[in-house]
């Protein structure tokens, strides 16, 4: 490939050798590692697996090796390629590389870097035009099942476009669905071979269209590389390193992507921790990371270990829950060392009730954030975090921060008055309340009893669904809301169906101010890759941690590494909590999660 060709292809932030290298420059990118970083950073020949536990500095070994190679002139910089699973861990990468010297390296997610070659190589593979990518697949989803004649709510669409997602990149066709699906383990949302019929009618619809999804990037792109060794061939000689971080979380239809990208070489480093496998409900899977020395015998493996984010008390509670831990990924744990000094020990509150628990949880905020001159701990509010198994456990929170005048902003969701299901209940309950009930039966029933009929018609049951996603998540908000009812009918009797939608307008004013510096809320998925100095784990009780819908040994293991996630999210102050019960003045029945015996 001519360098005007290779800058087309992937444009290059410098060109190969735009700096003269020198070893005593190579040798200043390796000041500051420990031994075991070190090693990664000069393993530059040959198979490399990184094992790199939470907060050992794995994206600083893995960009100094890059930069190493660069400044002592092994590594050509437009010849690497470091693929990552987010935009803004690419970013991340890209910047240090950047700041060490090896700006001309490429950092891209999976999809971005298939995405560029599709681009480049589909006018001399196919012809034309690389069909136009849809964004948002949902609206096709939704025609689809429309002429399956099937009704799909906004939930159960969004379920069902999951379920097309995992089926494409497990390399699952529409027909072998229903029986995949079975095998795994899927609780699938629908009737198993309805989604099979609406997945064959979704790809039937787009070849109708000439457009792909973000699937068929990858899928195409492996196609591409398959049929025409030449076009291959072409990439192997641009590309001749590869970089791959959380290895734990590669796909099958990735995993296959970067086979064909390498050929038969073996220049390739991996960084993972099959501890923080969270994700196999999107077809990720540890398999890899855990057999790369089978597929690759003469690999160098470095554990990284020194855990540089948490102290001692933390790294023991983290190294604890995994010690427990089943299965393959278990066998392959790592025991963390912390390199921090000593901090308080981890803390464990029981509470009588929920909103006893918030209350608790938002008071010892409050006090973290106060400044040290006034007897507080002087902690941003932007360091301070509270992470649940469900979205739908926000807003308990949400309303006993804005309570204790605690600023917060939530990650990865919606504020839960600002979700769409509870803004629809919340009009349903401000017609029954404005019209008296709906149903005549209900007009001298209690306030619970009128809000469980009114979200039993927008698909509220005693029951929770089965399985996780959309649904299950619809079903966690609307039943918030009917605890809530419960909760203010207690307080309030006499209260009647209007005082109720009242109080709910003025929760939702509240918690609609704009905050920027404020204390984070996310679910324990949303948190992966992000650290706080003080972290708070709430609702540790059994059925929620585990969540109850997690039934096989594989489920619950993966809810322990979601816990581990969690715990290692902590810098210096973690709390963990759960309450007896779920309402005040209820039975103490509930038990903290085995996960903590």
């Amino acid at each position: 490939m001519t360098a005007a060709t290779s800058s087309t292809l992937f444009p290059q932030g410098s060109t190969p050798g735009a700096y003269a290298a020198t070893p005593r420059d190579a040798d200043a990118v390796l000041d500051g590692l420990d031994p075991e970083q070190r090693e990664v950073a000069t393993s530059l020949h040959g198979a490399v697996c990184v094992l790199a536990g939470a907060g050992t500095g794995k994206t600083r070994a893995i960009t100094h090796r890059i930069a190493y190679g660069v400044r002592a002139g092994i590594l050509q910089p437009a010849s690497v390629l470091a693929v990552t699973f987010t935009n803004r861990a690419a970013g991340e990468m890209r910047g240090r590389l950047r700041q060490l010297g090896a700006g001309g390296v490429q950092a891209r997610t999976f999809h971005s870097a298939a995405l560029r070659q599709l681009q480049y190589f589909w006018p001399k593979a196919v012809g034309g035009e690389v069909p136009r990518l849809v964004e948002r697949k949902v609206q096709l989803v939704a025609e689809a099942a429309a002429r399956c004649r099937v009704r799909l709510d906004r939930n159960e669409l969004r379920d069902v476009t999951g379920e097309i997602e995992w089926s494409k990149v497990t390399q699952t066709v529409p027909e072998d669905y229903p029986a995949v699906a079975a095998k795994s383990g899927r609780e699938a949302p629908r009737d198993a071979a309805e989604i099979g019929r609406i997945y064959a009618t979704y790809e039937q619809l787009k070849r109708d269209r000439g457009v792909i999804d973000f699937e068929d990037v990858l899928l195409l792109t492996v196609g591409v590389l398959q049929e025409r060794p030449d076009i291959a061939d072409q990439v192997r000689r641009q590309y001749q390193h590869f970089v791959v971080d959380e290895y734990q979380d590669v796909s099958p239809l990735q995993q296959r992507l970067l086979d064909l990208w390498l050929g038969e070489r073996d220049s390739l480093c991996v960084v993972g921790d099959a501890s923080q496998t969270i994700y196999s409900f999107t077809g990720a899977t540890p398999d890899h990371l855990l057999n790369f020395r089978t597929r690759h015998p003469r690999a160098t493996v470095v554990k990284l270990i020194r855990d540089y984010r948490s102290t001692p008390q933390v790294v023991h509670l983290a190294n604890g829950l995994l010690s427990q831990a089943r299965g393959r990924a278990a066998e392959h744990r790592l025991e963390l060392v912390s390199q921090r000094e000593a901090g308080p020990d981890p803390a464990y509150a029981a509470y009588a009730d929920e909103p006893a628990e918030a209350e608790g949880t938002a008071r010892r905020i409050r006090e973290l954030i106060t400044p040290v001159e006034q007897g507080g701990g002087g902690i941003p509010a932007s360091q301070i975090a509270v992470l649940y198994r469900v979205n739908a456990q926000s807003e308990l929170y949400e309303q006993a921060l804005a309570d204790a005048q605690v600023p917060y902003q939530l990650r990865g969701a919606e504020r839960f008055f600002e979700r769409p299901e509870v803004r629809e209940a919340g009009l349903l309950l401000r017609g029954a309340a404005r019209g008296g009930s709906a149903d005549p039966a209900l007009a001298d029933a209690d306030i619970p009893s009128q809000v469980r009929a009114v979200l039993g018609s927008r698909g509220w049951t005693p029951e929770p669904p089965a399985g996780s996603g959309a649904v299950r998540d619809r079903w966690e908000s609307l039943a918030a809301l009917v605890r809530l009812a419960e909760d203010f009918a207690a307080s309030r009797p006499g209260a009647t169906l209007s005082d109720l939608v009242a109080e709910l307008d003025e929760r939702a004013a509240a918690q609609h101010a704009p905050t920027v510096e404020g204390v984070t809320l996310a679910s324990l998925h949303a948190a992966k890759g992000l650290e706080w100095d003080a972290v708070f784990l709430v609702g540790l009780t059994e059925g929620m941690m585990p969540i109850t819908y997690a039934k096989t040994e594989q489920q619950i293991e993966e809810e322990r590494r979601l816990l581990y996630v969690g715990v290692t999210r902590a810098r210096r102050h973690l709390t963990l909590s759960w309450a007896l019960s779920r309402a005040p003045g209820g039975r103490a029945s509930r038990r903290p999660t085995r996960f903590l015996n």
